[in-house]
């Protein structure tokens, strides 16, 4: 039995994580895509009501200013962006609070990318590239399905218009009755639930499986799709049915991303948590301009389990929240 001041994993995996990472970094040098570096510790945070975070505070006399870990390193890349850097990505820690469980960790890593001028279509083939080249997965084992069409083929259920007793009903009948008290009339909150506990699981058997044009009430950061507004610009990446990565085209529009901030607040005040002040340096940076471009953040860890072929992040980290 490990002693507590000994890494979690095998130091094999530290070797492991080296390898990607310099693959990573080729790969992406490769493209002409530039590594750059943000601040990890910010006068702002993001709004979405899903996470939580950590703050400290900066004391200079007579100065005690709030600061915030970020969630992730979004909002400062796309500042880059704005001020004309060009295609970016990053590899650095992330943090969320009250995370933690089998495939979460409160400080994680993660790789954030930026590729100007890309439509979601071409990021997600480049995201296929890099996957198979650090998986070293056959191409033919990637699939591609739309949100639409994976929930109706799971469940039955339309995810892009809610009908209340249709949902009610579904929960019933597959033991999923927590969902009735819990999301009540919230169409969101229902589709995160089934797609937790009822989708996710029917993609354990595929390798790769990226799954495109989430529910425009889910839209995120991301656009609303210009030929259909029931669903937004968005993909998530999931490895044997495992969640590793969210990519979006970006919104670019500062008085919507604004209104979706107000919008998260006051979500964050149903649930009786802390609103957040928008980070009003972000929103400038979209008035001044975002060039028009497409984004993905991939959980490191989550890879290397997937390369791993082990069962929780405590087994690729070396000092996990246990042991931190």
């Amino acid at each position: 039995m490990k002693q507590s001041w000994e890494p979690a994993c095998d130091i094999n995996y530290l070797r492991i994580r080296a390898q990607m990472m310099s693959k990573i970094r080729c790969f992406f040098e490769d493209r002409a895509v530039l590594e750059v570096e943000t601040p990890l510790l910010c006068s702002a945070t993001g709004t979405d009501p899903q996470l939580d975070f950590f703050s400290s505070y900066f004391h200079s006399e007579p100065d005690n200013i709030e600061l915030f870990l970020q969630t992730s390193p979004e909002f400062a890349m796309k500042r880059l962006l704005a001020a004309g850097s060009g295609s970016i990505y990053q590899l650095c820690k992330a943090f969320r609070n009250g995370e933690l469980g089998r495939y979460h960790n409160p400080e994680f890593s993660i790789l954030e990318w930026y590729r100007v001028d890309f439509n979601l279509n071409q990021l997600m083939d480049e995201t296929a590239d890099l996957i198979v080249e650090l998986l070293g997965i056959s191409a033919e084992s990637i699939s591609k399905i739309s949100y639409k069409e994976l929930f109706e083929k799971v469940t039955g259920l339309n995810p892009l218009f809610f009908n209340q007793k249709e949902y009610v009903e579904y929960a019933e009948n597959n033991k999923i009755k927590d969902a009735i008290l819990l999301c009540g009339d919230d169409h969101s909150m229902w589709l995160d639930f089934i797609f937790s506990y009822k989708i996710q699981p029917a993609l354990k058997e595929q390798t790769l499986c990226m799954v495109y044009g989430y529910p425009a009430i889910q839209s995120s950061l991301a656009r609303i799709n210009q030929s259909d507004s029931s669903v937004a610009d968005r993909f998530e990446v999931f490895i044997k049915g495992i969640e590793v990565g969210n990519g979006f085209f970006e919104l670019a529009d500062a008085v919507e991303q604004e209104r979706r901030f107000d919008q998260e607040n006051s979500a964050r005040q149903i649930k009786k948590l802390r609103t957040i002040n928008k980070d009003e340096k972000f929103l400038d940076a979209l008035r001044y301009g975002l060039p028009d471009c497409s984004g993905i953040a991939l959980g490191i860890d989550r890879l290397l389990m997937s390369i791993g072929d082990v069962n929780s992040l405590n087994d690729v980290m070396a000092f996990p929240f246990n042991r931190a």
